[in-house]
């Protein structure tokens, strides 16, 4: 059964459910079956993004994820937008001149934020949605507080369509978040133990047999990401 969000009307997805744009494992396959299943898919910028655009079928509800370090690079930019109907931004203060770009490309612009003062700045620059990433997030981590609270404090602050990312596994995580004020939630660690995801089979192994204590949050990979933490 479809559920209706704004975040749907958006995107013209089924389902209030964005992939997240994990580096190295949000690839074409996974992120087309996402698109199919009726959510918002999402690449994973890098050098090779025109040919990981290219294996996207027109029109499907994929997005790109870029790092704001990585929006230096406007050609890229530039490309995103005019082939892709959603660009976010991650890891950096919101930027106006960015959105502006993803907006002349004829996308829309969103923000991954962790508080509601980059939300706010998020929204001053111009997104038309944000993301709100609280600490139970895989990967690396923006938010300093818990996704529940943090939807909380962003929502009071912004009328803005909201995506909340951040330990959602199940539908009754969904629902929480939804009932919460979130318009859509993303998914990352679920979705790498999906058939099109990428990540090895030892991994896969590991991360299904995991439990929640075996969750660490460290600064340990801080290759390119100075002191930067990262559930893992």
């Amino acid at each position: 059964m479809a559920i209706h969000m704004r975040f749907t009307e958006m995107f013209g997805c089924r389902h209030p459910l964005q992939q997240a744009g994990m580096g190295g494992i949000a690839t074409p396959d996974l992120a087309i079956a996402m698109a199919r299943s009726g959510g918002l898919g999402m690449l994973s910028a890098g050098p090779h993004l025109p040919e990981l655009l290219d294996a996207v079928p027109f029109g499907a509800a994929v997005g790109v994820n870029l790092l704001a370090t990585g929006t230096e690079d406007v050609p890229a930019l530039e490309e995103a937008a005019a082939r892709s109907p959603f660009v976010e931004c991650f890891w950096g203060e919101p930027d106006s001149k960015i959105v502006e770009i993803i907006h002349a490309g004829g996308a829309r612009a969103g923000w991954q934020v962790g508080s509601a003062h980059e939300a706010r700045q998020a929204e001053d620059a111009g997104c038309d949605l944000i993301v709100a990433q609280g600490m139970e997030a895989g990967g690396h981590v923006r938010g300093t507080t818990g996704l529940l609270s943090l939807l909380d404090e962003v929502r009071a602050t912004t009328e803005l369509p909201l995506v909340a990312a951040g330990g959602i596994g199940t539908g009754r995580a969904m629902a929480a978040a939804l009932a919460a004020g979130a318009d859509a939630v993303r998914i990352g660690t679920r979705l790498m133990a999906a058939d099109e995801s990428p990540a090895h089979p030892h991994y896969i192994d590991a991360l299904i047999r995991a439990t929640a204590d075996d969750t660490v949050l460290t600064t340990a990979f801080g290759d390119g990401w100075p002191d930067a933490p990262i559930a893992s």
